[in-house]
Formats: structure tokens, sequence, C-alpha cells
């Protein structure tokens, strides 16, 4: 069912839904609406924007979700490239595609919801609960579901940058196919995906449990458009659609494979505080022993050197010199060898 149509500019009126149900397949080419998520302080309607297009010929769906943290914008270029490259007439099935999912966040330049939870770790939500898991119930009642498949699109956070990775569960053979079309730096075997608790999950983790193949591509770094990761990130989606028979058709042999494979990751905190300066960059191999960073007092004075647990690549590192004890240093990842 639709509702009034909101007047966007003088140009373009953009109809609000309150669910994906009622997207119109017999209509080729770009849609745009407004995905209603609740209502605000004033009883407004929370929107979300959605792009929908539309092939002229039947297929699945892809589904790309950006921005569930509202400091990770990189998903959003990424997904307008894709809008504006696309010829849904040569498109078979659809693309659905929500560049700023966490509506409220985005707009506040947050990270984390309204009420300071993070959505990305609550799914699927409860129907009757907080602000966060009432709208995070909504995504997953209202916008999962009609998904084929399904790339959530991430970033660092505040404070941090990343390589461009992916995180999937490498024992899956799609999903470790899609993870290797994106072409990232470095593909984490991450089995986060096949877990989870029943009342707390990721998005990732809640797709999957849904039979919809799901992975996570984090695309550098925070509250900036980079423009090397638009292009990659629309060649890796690129991929995806030819692998998937939907725009054009690609082998997989045909895509070359130059990640660097790892079979675990975590972060390397700082144990007391002072001023951090770290001495490797993203994608560096390293090897046990090897110095990652030094820490000094306010005075200048070397406090504390950090080096390489074990032999490894950087995956993630801080970029806020300032930290006190619990501070991150760098992600590392475990190559497997």
């Amino acid at each position: 069912m639709f509702y009034t149509p909101l007047l966007i500019t003088a140009q373009e009126t953009i109809p609000i839904i309150k669910n994906l149900s009622v997207l119109n397949r017999d209509k080729i080419g770009v849609s745009k609406y407004w995905l209603e998520m609740g209502t605000n302080t004033y009883n407004q309607p929370l929107l979300v924007p959605v792009v929908v297009i539309q092939g002229s010929s039947d297929g699945p769906t892809l589904g790309l979700t950006a921005a569930i943290h509202g400091d990770e914008l990189n998903g959003i270029p990424i997904i307008f490239s894709i809008v504006e490259s696309i010829n849904a007439n040569l498109l078979k099935g659809r693309i659905i595609a929500i560049p700023g999912l966490n509506a409220v966040s985005v707009q506040l330049d947050e990270r984390r919801f309204i009420d300071g939870e993070d959505l990305n770790r609550i799914f699927p939500g409860k129907k009757n609960g907080s602000n966060s898991e009432q709208y995070v119930y909504k995504i997953s009642q209202s916008i999962l579901p009609f998904f084929d498949i399904h790339i959530d699109m991430h970033t660092a956070s505040f404070g941090r940058v990343n390589t461009m990775y992916a995180r999937a569960d490498l024992s899956n053979d799609t999903l470790r196919t899609l993870a290797k079309l994106q072409k990232p730096d470095i593909i984490l075997d991450s089995k986060e995906s096949s877990v989870g608790s029943a009342s707390a999950r990721t998005m990732r983790a809640e797709t999957v449990l849904r039979k919809i193949p799901s992975i996570t591509v984090e695309y550098g770094n925070p509250q900036v458009f980079q423009d090397e990761m638009t292009d990659r990130g629309l060649k890796g989606i690129l991929n995806t659609l030819g692998w998937m028979d939907m725009y054009g058709k690609i082998k997989l042999q045909d895509v070359e494979d130059e990640a660097t494979y790892c079979k675990k990751s975590y972060w390397i905190y700082m144990e007391e505080g002072g001023m951090l300066e770290i001495k490797v960059g993203l994608n560096q191999q390293l090897i046990k022993g090897e110095k990652i960073a030094v820490v000094r007092n306010a005075f200048g004075s070397i406090i504390r050197e950090y080096l390489a647990p074990e032999d490894g690549v950087v995956i993630g590192k801080s970029t806020n010199p300032v930290n006190m004890s619990g501070g991150r240093i760098i992600h590392l990842g475990i190559i497997n060898k």
C-alpha cells in the first residue's frame, strides 16, 4: 500500500512505503522509495531511502545495505555508482539498495542508534522492544526477506582505518565465492554468520539463518567518501551480478584472486595510556616480534613498545594518537598458510 508521496524537490516526489512487498516488478528501470521504519518524537515517519533497479526479465534479487552504523559511509557512493552504471534493460532480476540503513544515526553523524545501542548486534530485534530493538525488528521483517543474496557494506569506525576486506564463512562455497568476487585486500574467515544467540546477533548472521547468503565487506575509512573504495566496490558488485547471471556473465576462474586469506583476527590493545605512535601500515605483513607501536608519556619519553605477537597482516589500525589504557592499536589478521 502506498501513502501520500513526500515532496523532495520541485521535480521529484518519492512515495512512502511500509514494506518492500509493494515493490512493482513490472516497472523496468530505477524506482525510489522512502521506507517507513517507525515514527519520531513528532509522530512523523522515520524514513530510509530505498533504490530499486528492476530488470527487464526475471531473476534473483541482490540486496545491498549501507551504513547500519551511522559513521560508516563508503557504501553510499558505491550504491550511487551502481544506480548510474546499470542499464536496467540488460538486467535480469532486480537490485534493492539501501544507501543509509540507519536513518537516525547517519543524520546525527553517530555510529550507534539514538538509545546508544549498536544495531548490528541485536538482531532479530523485538516488535515491542526498545527504540533500537523495534528498528532492527523492522529491518528483519520489512527488508531482509526480499533478498536472495545480500552484501552488507561497512567501513572502519571513527578513530580507525581499514583495508578493504571481506568477512565470510569460508567453509560455505557460495559465501567464499561472494567474498572473492569483491576483490578485497583481505578475506577473513568469519563464522559469525553461522552462530549467534537467539536474541543478539549481527544482520549478516540473521540473514544467513534465513538461508540467504550474506557477506560483510569493509570499504576503508569512516565518515568519508573515498574514490578508490567507490571504484573497487562498484567493480565487486558488477562481478557479483555477472556471477549471478544477472548482468552479463563472468566465470569465477576469470576473477583474479589476489587477496590474503586469514583464518582469524583480533585487536591488540594498549595496556597503559599515553601518546600512541603506530609504526606499521594497512595491509602490511608482519613477522613475530616486529615493532608495531610505541607509547610516550606527556613529556615525550617512551614508556612502552609493542611487538607483533605472531606473524600476520594489518587489517585495520587506530588513527587516534591520544589513548588511555584499553585503546586499540592494530587489527591483526592471522594468515591462513
